[in-house]
């Protein structure tokens, strides 16, 4: 098969074409000049560049056709890399001009990760000309990744390609596990942000994303962050820039891309067609983190359910005209195609999970009012993510709540009670944490959380003190109470982790905001906050309960 049109040639070009794949190359040898002169002669004959994929074996994988400038590299994904990160493949390929390698030959090379990148000058009498060829080298202080080579004819090319090879991916090899645990089998991602926000929010973004990495338990090996004045629509970032992004990643051994930006699925197409990389925004991560976190049947089924409807409009192919079989002309076929089969698929799922949401939302429900009815006043923790919500309530009620110095360690919902003098008692609920730009489909899809919430009576919105972005925390999770319409409902904002931070600071802050201190690995600290609960819950002129 002849990849690239045929449109024009004469069935004797194209058969001339087909033979190529008969002949195999000596493992010793880059090109022989047999071949490299067959090359020219046909390049010559149809003034068009022809380009060979060749393995390592010396058996040639493909046969391009393109057009007077370049030929198009078929897909190779299909070729692994190996620990080198080679991909154990060579693209030899004619330049009728005799020019030399270009910048997209050089870029396909660092993208596809090949061997060798080759081209032949195609002389005026069609005989072999020139020999250009680059191949990758281990990153220098300067960041070069390439050598160019070159020499005067085929027959002056004096290289022991089997031998240099070997070497070649010993070296990259070397270089590899010298930046790099290889036994390490963790995601090894560059976080990448196209940002329009000042610098320091900026930069406050790719903190956090950071951080949900490190939750995710990915290795991060770089951080990038361009700002621009407008987004490509394609691409986010501009394409010259995205390949140079593909390429260091590839040459760092970066298994994974993270955007901080919400990718639309035109997007995630586009950016994943460009490498073999996996390419995920920050949703996505957060998704994964849930995924990973969730225990109770609640949690997991809100999981799912999110992802999946973050998934359905990203299944790329065909619109939904063509999905399924009807009457009428145009509407008879085969049936549904195997993506249309997906979608289907997972639009009963989503189905099937509301009904199952449903279902245990009413046992939710049922257990609430139960609380209601007994007069007991329900108290929730909220606050951003990693504030210190569940060590504050295993510390305020004595239990044991799985805690962890990570973004997101709670995602069920977990229930005690706290005692106060009198045999008065209060219901004090944990909290999944809010995170700035809290995906939709997230808020949708926890619902037991947000319930809690509703039916509260007194929330305790739990503030990282030591955190510098505290503020803004703060400000974000006041947005996500307005945007669940409890704005109305009581709050006493604590500060917490206040050992993190000096003394003297603590006072002020707290008649800044209003706020009460607190350590929650410090018992000795509640007592002000729990004079103020149980003045909030029981005093004579405060909210009915």
């Amino acid at each position: 098969m002849i990849h690239g049109s045929t449109t024009g040639l004469k069935s004797s070009q194209v058969k001339a074409l087909e033979r190529i794949y008969q002949r195999r190359q000596p493992a010793g040898e880059m090109i022989t000049p047999e071949l490299a002169r067959y090359l020219t002669e046909q390049s010559r004959e149809l003034r068009r560049q022809i380009g060979l994929i060749v393995d390592r074996s010396g058996e040639v994988k493909y046969v391009v056709l393109g057009d007077d400038r370049e030929i198009v590299i078929p897909d190779l994904s299909g070729y692994g890399m190996g620990r080198s990160g080679l991909r154990g493949l060579r693209c030899i390929h004619t330049h009728l001009k005799g020019e030399p390698l270009s910048q997209d030959d050089l870029n396909d090379l660092a993208l596809l990760r090949l061997d060798m990148m080759v081209s032949l000058a195609v002389g005026d009498d069609g005989l072999p000309g020139v020999v250009n060829y680059a191949h990758l080298i281990p990153p220098d202080p300067e960041g070069q990744i390439h050598l160019l080579q070159k020499a005067s004819s085929i027959y002056a090319l004096d290289l022991d390609f089997g031998s240099f090879i070997r070497a070649l991916d010993a070296e990259l090899e070397r270089s590899r596990s010298e930046s790099l645990d290889l036994g390490d089998t963790r995601e090894k991602a560059i976080l990448l942000s196209v940002t329009q926000a000042p610098l320091r929010e900026a930069e406050d973004a790719l903190d956090e994303l950071t951080e949900l990495a490190r939750t995710a338990d990915v290795v991060v090996l770089d951080r990038i962050m361009q700002r621009s004045r407008k987004m490509n629509p394609r691409s986010l970032m501009g394409e010259g820039k995205l390949k140079e992004v593909v390429i260091s990643a590839l040459h760092r051994g970066a298994t994974l891309l993270v955007f901080d930006q919400d990718l639309t699925p035109v997007q995630a197409r586009t950016i994943a067609a460009m490498t073999d990389l996996k390419v995920i925004d920050r949703s996505q991560l957060i998704l994964d983190i849930f995924a990973r976190r969730a225990h109770t049947l609640d949690g997991k089924v809100q999981v799912e359910l999110a992802q999946l409807k973050y998934i359905l409009p990203r299944l790329s192919g065909k619109g939904t005209e063509m999905s399924r079989l009807m009457g009428g002309i145009g509407g008879r076929g085969p049936g549904e195609t195997k993506l249309e089969t997906d979608r289907r698929r997972i639009r009963d799922r989503i189905s099937r999970l509301e009904k199952q949401l449903a279902s245990l939302s009413k046992g939710r429900l049922q257990r609430r009012q139960k609380r209601i009815k007994k007069g007991v006043p329900i108290v929730s923790i909220v606050g951003y993510t990693n504030a210190g919500k569940s060590t504050l309530l295993n510390a305020l009620t004595q239990s044991e709540v799985f805690t962890e110095d990570l973004l997101f360690a709670t995602l069920d919902t977990s229930t005690r009670r706290l005692r106060f003098p009198e045999d008065r008692e209060v219901i004090i609920t944990d909290t999944v944490g809010f995170i700035r730009q809290l995906p939709k489909s997230l808020m949708g899809a926890f619902k037991a959380t947000l319930e809690e919430m509703v039916d509260a009576h007194l929330l305790l919105h739990v503030v990282d003190i030591s955190n510098p972005r505290f503020e803004e925390q703060i400000r974000a999770v006041d947005r996500i109470l307005s945007d669940l319409d409890l704005e109305e409902v009581p709050r006493i904002l604590v500060f917490n982790k206040i050992d993190l931070i000096p003394d003297e600071e603590v006072s002020p802050l707290c008649r800044r905001f209003e706020a009460i201190a607190v350590s929650a690995q410090r018992r000795k600290t509640f007592a002000d906050l729990l004079r103020e609960m149980e003045e909030r819950c029981w005093g004579e002129d405060l909210r009915s309960i």
